[in-house]
């Protein structure tokens, strides 16, 4: 099927059934998180297992992103999505039920599989739902329904909690995930993948392996240190499977990652600069609630509100800046959000031992607004360069930028936060980071969100050079055609 012969007239039930997917696979990446000590007390378990409910979803979610994608393409991505959506709700039941701690952990890896199905192909979904015109727009309003997501998580989970048990926590993803399944099979249409096309079980299966090396290695090290020997194994393991990839998918015919993307400058760009922003984005929510709760004495309510300012500004703004997006073009609109975003993080490097809620709030405006001018198109750029029968692995590819940033972000800032509260502290502290004295934790992440602004100055210069070269590159047929 051919873009022109597409029917659109169905795409806002489209956008719902996908919308309802992911806040569903978001939601519960973060209301877990508020149940931990609970869970602790249930399973009579110690952190160091219970941390494995969340990791168990995170590298399960982020292995199989890419492999999902390919599927999407070869098979469809309606019945995948639709699966996808069965599996989620069934795990959800079944977490619910979990009789030990090792069950719960078990039924969360199902439950990442269900949600892999669900977020690897929901921009593709959109992206084939919406004209090339109002792809911006689209991608923008599914940008909001994650920072839906990510606001309602937390606070759902704690109502949840004070008013039920913790197995409520899951329960409630079943009335919404039997209603998202309807939706999908009534309205999401079945587009036939070209056939003839064969899975790349091997190339599959390095990339899962690389990309679940680099994730221990990084889980591993956020406890052990980034130089234990288990970590520089692990690491060496990603980067070696990582290279047979490479080279495996530039011998076979029906590759995994078709690798001549990546010639695609601008592609590439798109990409990194994603990257490196939801690096910036997870290392800065690791380390606010320490600041904000031991540092400045707030409540854990008043905690929640101000961490809330983000992904509310993010969810008001991209919408709007996938719009302009659609009309002004994506490039001019991502620097914008890069320069905004930078401007952010240097603020962030101002926070102090007195710092008001007020001046937290100031500091956060730029950063919610840069992110949330910035996602929207750089997704849609990145969306628009997969031709049809790609979308379900360009559409990964987004997945993976995300998780991965955001797994790389928590495990780096927060070594580099510690390394440099024990530099400040001149000393080793037995009982972690957070017991220095506040002066030092203070420094310490001024020290952190400068280098993070570094970075974000990287992704600058990249973004600023892709757009000269548009620029460059519109100038050309004009000149042609000129002397012609």
């Amino acid at each position: 099927m051919n873009l022109t012969q597409v029917d659109y007239s169905r795409k806002w039930y489209v956008m719902l059934a996908v919308a309802m997917g992911i806040f569903l696979a978001t939601i519960d990446s973060s209301i877990v998180n508020v149940a931990l000590p609970s869970l602790i007390n249930e399973f009579s378990t110690d952190f160091a297992t219970v941390q494995w409910v969340i990791l168990a979803y995170l590298l399960t979610l982020t292995s199989l992103l890419l492999s999902v994608g390919r599927l999407g393409d070869m098979i469809g991505k309606k019945s995948i999505y639709t699966l996808g959506f069965v599996i989620f709700t069934v795990g959800s039941v079944l977490c619910g039920l979990a009789p030990t701690v090792y069950w719960l952990i078990g039924f969360r890896t199902l439950q990442a599989i269900g949600a892999t199905m669900i977020l690897a192909l929901g921009m593709a979904i959109v992206t084939e739902a919406f004209p090339p015109a109002e792809r911006g727009k689209a991608l923008g309003i599914t940008g909001t329904v994650v920072s839906i997501g990510i606001i309602v998580g937390p606070t759902l989970g704690g109502i949840i909690l004070d008013l039920f048990s913790w197995h409520w926590i899951f329960f409630v993803n079943l009335p919404v995930g039997i209603l998202g399944t309807w939706l999908v099979i009534r309205n999401v249409p079945a587009i036939k993948p070209i056939g003839g096309q064969q899975f790349d079980f091997l190339g599959a299966g390095l990339l899962f392996t690389s990309l679940l090396s680099f994730l221990f290695a990084l889980t591993i090290g956020q406890q052990a240190g980034f130089q234990d020997d288990r970590v520089v194994l692990l690491f060496s393991a990603g980067f070696g499977l990582l290279l047979l990839f490479i080279l495996t998918e530039l011998r076979v015919p029906q590759p995994m990652v078709e690798l001549h993307m990546f010639k695609n400058i601008q592609f590439s760009i798109n990409l990194a600069t994603g990257f490196i922003s939801f690096v910036a984005i997870a290392g800065t929510t690791l380390l606010m609630p320490f600041y904000l709760q031991n540092i400045l004495g707030f409540g854990t309510r008043q905690v929640g509100m101000l961490m809330a300012v983000v992904p509310v500004i993010m969810g008001v703004v991209a919408p709007i800046s996938g719009n302009l997006s659609d009309r002004l073009g994506s490039r001019p609109i991502t620097v914008i959000g890069l320069a905004v975003l930078l401007f952010g993080y240097f603020l962030l490097s101002t926070l102090k031992l007195t710092t008001s809620a007020y001046g937290y709030i100031l500091r956060f405006i730029p950063i919610g607004l840069g992110m949330g001018i910035f996602q929207s198109p750089n997704n849609s750029a990145i969306m628009g360069t997969a031709s049809r029968e790609r979308l379900g692995i360009v559409s990964g590819m987004l997945a993976v930028t995300r998780t991965l940033g955001q797994t790389t972000g928590i495990a780096i800032v927060g070594a580099l936060w510690a390394a440099r509260v024990l530099s400040y502290n001149q000393g080793p502290l037995p009982q972690g980071a957070t017991s220095a004295l506040p002066a030092y934790q203070v420094s310490a992440m001024q020290d952190t969100f400068l280098l993070l602004g570094f970075m974000l100055t990287f992704a600058l210069g990249l973004s600023i050079w892709a757009l000269l070269q548009t620029r460059q590159k519109q100038k050309v047929p004009v000149a042609g055609s000129a002397i012609e």
